[in-house]
């Protein structure tokens, strides 16, 4: 028994390794791309205010900040304080609006001592205590809506303050307790629901609502199709007919012919289940028809006529749209992140080696655009092996995560891996222009000290309540 609770308390090396990989892969490129000029010799005094020796102080505190999680602080203390915690971060959040200090048009941090602290980050480490303060409270079942919305609030306050900053990127983390909520019983429909919304709203503005209309109602068609009976088998043949006359009647200019007789077919079709009582079937289908016209002519509306902010409508274009975008203007950043990456190749050019790194051609590079830099020094292999270690770290805390006795500690679990999950995939997403430009560092590499000290302590709380995994 004496060996068997010895086992159980073991901190996971894994996870440790991995982190320490990181955060090492870190520190190397961020003195890479800050390096100073080759026969530059600075003191260590010099060297400690660099950036690389900024994020070193930064390292060294959350090397003790793991310490004193790991050994000095008792687990019941995340526990039963993470709505206090919660609360501490939030009233951060607000008190940063009013006595923080600006940097690139949005207040967000404090500045102590030469060096800057983000409150947002130590926000979703609160977050992540509050939700499985909250999950543990419900017995893990959002089986109320209720409780859905109990849920959604404690992660929409924090992410609403910091939209008011604002920093977009902060807030769009936030959505990654969605995945907490799934594990813990959220319906899976809202997720569908939700990824529909999205999709229509990025059709909307990339495609005429014409087009979409008749593709929406061609969709319709093809969903009533296939629920029909065999011996109606030729109202399926008919309908994915309907689906490519559609198609070539808008591009021979019959539109509006077109949708008029899309729209008749599907009437008959309505009528023709509603008959045999497919009520269901005929309104989720209607409904998520209605729902996206909405949203594509909503957002096709608000892109044509740049209702939306100056500088979020350039970020939209620069995504969906690069060829009407200036590549002196907002296209540049994105643009030069792109020729970083392909100029690595296989290999890379080596530590230090990247002209685009070792010149700034790419704005923000120790932060937002730091796996730019990684892709020109350390090519697709480089790349290739950060990503892989990222996914084993999602994979090794998803483990923990399911191997818990305790709701707390699963859905706290979950919580770090969504956060985690959105922060990677947003990171290297912008810089391969594959999803708009939003400031977010990547986990553990980019230059930010309150970004790694959160990330550090939201791993060694976890591995902290880990340790206790098999207790009840």
């Amino acid at each position: 028994m004496a060996r068997i609770a010895l086992k159980r308390a073991r901190t996971d090396v894994t996870t440790i390794i991995l982190y320490i990989f990181l955060v090492f892969t870190g520190l190397l490129m961020i003195n890479s791309v800050g390096a100073p000029p080759d026969g530059y010799d600075i003191s260590l005094l010099g060297r400690l205010g660099s950036p690389v020796g900024k994020q070193f102080i930064w390292v060294c505190i959350s090397a003790l900040a793991w310490i004193v999680t790991n050994y000095l602080i008792d687990r019941k203390v995340w526990v039963m304080g993470a709505y206090p915690i919660y609360i501490v971060t939030v009233l951060s959040l607000l008190l940063v609006l009013v006595a923080g200090k600006e940097i690139n048009g949005a207040r967000s941090w404090f500045s102590i001592a030469g060096l800057t602290f983000q409150p947002s980050e130590t926000a979703k480490f609160g977050t992540c205590l509050a939700m499985a303060a909250f999950m543990s409270q419900y017995s893990g079942k959002l089986d109320s809506l209720r409780a859905v919305a109990y849920a959604c609030i404690i992660w929409l306050v924090p992410a609403i303050v910091i939209l008011g900053q604002p920093d977009m990127g902060s807030t769009l983390v936030f959505t990654g307790f969605l995945l907490v909520m799934y594990r813990e019983g959220l319906n899976p429909l809202i997720f569908i629901l939700g990824g529909f919304t999205a999709l229509m709203v990025v059709l909307g503005i990339m495609f005429s609502f014409q087009a979409l209309l008749v593709t929406l109602i061609a969709l319709c068609l093809l969903l009533f199709a296939v629920s029909l009976p065999r011996r109606t088998a030729l109202w399926g043949a008919g309908a994915v007919a309907a689906g490519a006359a559609a198609y070539f009647g808008i591009q021979n200019g019959y539109g509006s012919l077109t949708v008029g007789a899309l729209a008749a077919l599907l009437l008959a079709m309505t009528v023709y289940h509603l008959m045999q009582r497919n009520v269901r079937l005929v309104g989720v289908s209607l409904a998520f028809m209605l729902w996206g016209l909405l949203l594509t002519f909503a957002s096709n509306y608000m892109y044509t006529n740049q209702l939306l902010p100056a500088h979020q409508h350039e970020r939209v274009m620069v995504w969906l749209h690069p060829e009407d975008a200036d590549p002196r203007g907002s296209y540049y950043n994105l643009l030069q992140s792109k020729l970083a990456i392909a100029a690595g190749g296989v290999t890379g050019r080596g530590l230090q080696q990247g002209t685009m790194t070792r010149f700034d051609y790419v704005p923000e590079q120790m932060t937002d655009f730091i796996f730019s830099a990684v892709g020109e020094e350390q090519g697709f292999l480089g790349t290739g092996t950060l990503i892989i270690l990222f996914f084993a770290l999602l994979w090794r805390v998803t483990v923990i995560a399911e191997r818990q006795r305790r709701t707390f500690t699963r859905a706290y679990a979950y919580g770090v891996v969504g956060i985690l999950l959105v922060h990677f995939l947003v990171n290297i997403g912008m810089t391969m222009g594959l999803i708009p430009v939003i400031g977010i560092p990547l986990p553990f590499i980019s230059k930010g000290g309150s970004s790694l000290l959160s990330f550090t302590m939201m791993l060694a709380v976890l591995l902290k309540l880990d340790k206790h995994r098999g207790e009840v």
